[in-house]
């Protein structure tokens, strides 16, 4: 296991980018012993002819660099390429119960998988199987079930190839069961957009980003989360395109950018500021401070209309495509400056500053992430950056439009082919007429409805395609008591994971090929493709030998689950596609003729081909076939959780990840940006309140959830870090904080839990061992 380095805090000085990203692949591609393998490999990252990236779903160009890839992207391609391993003469060492006190990183770290395994309780160890025993089993089980108790449950790293096929085997077996990791994220923007605009994803393309005059920032760490993206930021900064940033943190990406891929500024003493004005909005503010630029827009815009000077609302484009304007007007003109102010964090000045820059641009985007979806009110959020936009007719032209940046590389895509619970977002009668099976007319489980299910008994099997979903939800202390409970547990993954090591009654753990792996199906390599968040479909191949030969691809494994199970009265050749996954293409085109006709000529184009972005085009696919104005029901974005202003000692509490992980896969103990080393047990809150309180930076405490006392939730002990974050705010690392939030505590109607505004209290308390080991000396606190 890992000897942790020496924690400490010191301000991270430099740009992002630039020798400390360099510095930070290096290190990983030496840890992962992945330092022949993965630099080839990198070279054919995100490039005609090679493989998508198994990191964020930025936008893949057409024209790539000569090192498409960023510090994220190489650190997963060398974790997924490591020449460590996991095989079974690793289990035979080490029992479950004994796995399980390791740290989240030391399980990973430890390597690839490498055979099929079952868990056996007598001996509490995974012991080899075969492919065959394996399907069999698992199908003999799913077929004594009711099929409504089973889950089937997409991390959104799969291809479209895989997802396809495992909606197809989860409607087949008798369920809509099919929650996903956008219900984690992004449920917020599909629902929130859908209602307002007609499309659940995005209006923007990679080309806007080369014809936009102004951007807007919301809630997003590019610098962490999709450091590609950064490219077409620089490019935007260089034509003098001002970015106006939105966060409650001053996050390095948004602040300066060295391109590690010029020599020039590698060299030199410059860099680029990315952000024209960056303003630190309360958690949770985010609606008060777009409501306030939109009051300070009709404001300005009363005022030109005196002075006889053009408008500042674009009129012609409101009465043409929109309804609801009227409403909207109303509201944002009645709110009051000072409740603006105090919701928002931010002074009207700042709120005014901000929309004269946006009175004064053409062609306006709004990029944000999951600091707008994961808030109570987060399909709120959305919409009123929507709102915003209409304002000036900055939806349906060049340069402008809505960026929501998804998290995982194929997210956005498993979504397109059918990984959805609701059996009214996909094709019905098309996958009755082509495939011979009644689709279920029941609406299935999400995430949330999923954890309800497994804490309440309902759920009794859980099959897993990749991902950590242990980890990743919410009520982290209720929900692994309640997950050995289960009946069966099979997961579908690359690497070793706490999900793995909470057992159910029989447990299955089936090693996949990697993305970057050749795939190869009756001796011919296979393609894959997948989806960005831009909208934009790319094939893509793999480039490296498989680090087992007993892997099987994610294809194979749900082609051989479905044989296993299913009556086999669907006319499906599960044989027949995972041998050819041209013929998976072909079913998805017949499916979904709109997005994927001519599917295996056109995902071979330079930069893919774009699914029709309907918004994008002014066709609002609304039930009015109008752009919808959405007034807020509250500014407020966590009503049922404010504690009051007398509770002076209530902090809301944001999750965040750090510089070296991606989703619940930590690569390291290195925040490099945030300035932390060595460790993840820590806080952030700001000075004044550290004083206030009665802390002092680097004091030791538990953090409790400050509502439904009844209910324990705590984490700890984590080390106090005196931080520039706002008043009355703090943050700390996911997945480790996931114990604070209620499963209940979600948005309202998108049910994304609200990871970005909690309620916490903290008390002191004496650090354990292992954590002084890792504390952060006195010397380096800001005091």
């Amino acid at each position: 296991m890992l000897i942790h380095p020496k924690a400490r805090y010191k301000p991270y000085e430099s740009s992002s980018g630039g020798w400390g990203s360099a510095k930070s692949v290096m290190e990983i591609l030496w840890r992962e012993q992945a330092l022949i393998k993965a630099p080839v490999a990198l070279l054919k990252q995100n490039k005609p002819g090679g493989f998508a990236c198994v990191s964020c779903a930025w936008a893949k160009p057409g024209k790539p660099h000569h090192l498409e890839f960023c510090e994220n992207g190489a650190k997963a391609t060398a974790w997924e390429l490591t020449s460590l391993k996991t095989s079974p003469a690793f289990f035979q060492r080490h029992t479950v119960s004994e796995l399980l006190q390791w740290p989240d990183y030391d399980l990973e770290q430890h390597g690839r998988l490498t055979h099929p395994l079952r868990y056996d309780r007598a001996s509490d160890k995974y012991l080899e199987t075969t492919w065959e025993e394996a399907y069999r089993d698992i199908g003999t089980q799913l077929r004594a079930m009711e099929p409504e108790r089973v889950v089937f449950y997409a991390s959104g790293r799969a291809s479209l190839e895989t997802s396809f096929m495992y909606q197809l085997f989860a409607r087949a077996y008798g369920n809509n069961n099919l929650p996903d990791s956008s219900n984690m994220c992004h449920e917020s923007t599909s629902v929130g957009l859908q209602e307002s605009i007609g499309v659940p994803v995005g209006t923007v393309t990679l080309a806007d980003f080369e014809l936009t005059d102004c951007i807007f920032f919301f809630g997003q760490n590019v610098g962490s989360n999709s450091p590609r993206m950064l490219h077409p930021l620089q490019e935007a900064r260089k034509r003098d395109v001002p970015i106006i940033t939105f966060n409650p943190l001053r996050e390095r990406g948004l602040e300066r950018f060295v391109n590690p891929q010029s020599p020039a500024e590698m060299l030199g003493p410059e860099s680029t500021v990315i952000s024209t004005q960056y303003h630190q909005v309360a958690i949770g503010g985010d609606s008060a401070a777009v409501m306030g630029i939109a009051k300070a827009l009709f404001e300005m815009d009363k005022a030109a209309l005196i002075r006889g000077e053009p408008a500042v609302i674009d009129q012609g484009f409101i009465a043409e495509h929109t309804e609801g304007f009227n409403e909207f007007a109303t509201a944002a003109r009645s709110c009051e400056w000072n409740v603006l102010e105090a919701r928002a964090g931010l002074s009207r000045s700042a709120m005014e500053a901000a929309a004269t820059v946006y009175a004064r641009s053409e062609r306006t985007m709004f990029v944000y992430g999951m600091g707008l979806t994961q808030h109570r009110h987060g399909v709120e959020n959305v919409q009123m950056l929507v709102n915003l936009l209409l304002l000036r007719g900055n939806i349906g032209k060049p340069g402008a439009g809505i960026c929501p940046v998804r998290g995982h590389s194929n997210v956005q895509g498993q979504r397109t082919v059918g990984i959805t619970e609701d059996p009214k977002k996909v094709p019905v009668d098309k996958i009755e007429a082509l495939f011979g099976f009644h689709v279920p007319e029941k609406k299935g489980l999400c995430t949330v409805d999923a954890c309800e299910g497994i804490l309440d008994g309902s759920v009794h099997a859980f099959i897993g395609l990749g991902g950590n979903f242990l980890r990743a939800v919410p009520d982290t202390s209720r929900m692994e008591p309640a997950w050995q409970n289960l009946q069966l547990n099979v997961q579908i993954a690359t690497k070793l994971n706490r999900t793995h090591l909470v057992t159910a009654e029989q447990n299955w753990l089936l090693p996949c090929l990697g993305r970057i792996e050749i795939d190869r199906q009756n001796g011919k390599a296979q393609a894959y493709s997948t989806e960005d968040s831009t909208g934009c479909i790319h094939g893509w191949w793999g480039n490296s030998e498989p680090v087992s030969e007993h892997l099987r691809s994610e294809t194979a494994i749900i082609a051989g689950l479905a044989l296993a199970t299913l009556s086999g009265i669907e006319r499906i050749d599960w044989e027949a596609w995972r041998g050819n996954y041209a013929q998976i293409r072909s079913a998805i085109g017949e499916v979904y003729p709109e997005i994927f006709h001519d599917m295996e000529t056109r995902m071979w184009e330079p930069g893919g081909f774009h699914r029709p972005l309907p918004a994008a085009e002014r066709n609002w696919k609304t039930p009015s076939e109008r752009a919808q104005f959405i007034v807020p029901k509250s500014l407020n974005e966590n009503t049922d959780v404010n504690p009051g202003p007398e509770r002076r000692d209530v902090l809301q509490l944001m999750t965040l990840r750090s510089n070296d992980q991606f989703n619940t896969t930590i690569y390291g103990y290195e925040d490099r940006f945030r300035g932390i080393s060595g460790t993840r047990n820590v806080v952030f809150m700001n000075r004044n309140d550290v004083v206030r309180l009665g802390f002092i930076a680097g004091d030791w405490v538990m953090l409790t959830t400050a509502v439904e006392l009844e209910v324990i939730r705590e984490v700890g002990p984590m080390q106090i870090v005196a931080y520039d974050i706002p008043e009355g705010c703090s943050a700390g690392y996911y997945p480790e904080c996931n114990p604070l939030v209620p499963l209940w505590h979600h948005a309202e109607r998108s049910k994304v839990p609200a990871a970005k505004s909690v309620p916490i209290t903290l008390r002191k308390t004496q650090p354990r061992a292992e954590d002084l080991e890792r504390a952060v000396p006195d010397k380096d606190q800001i005091q």
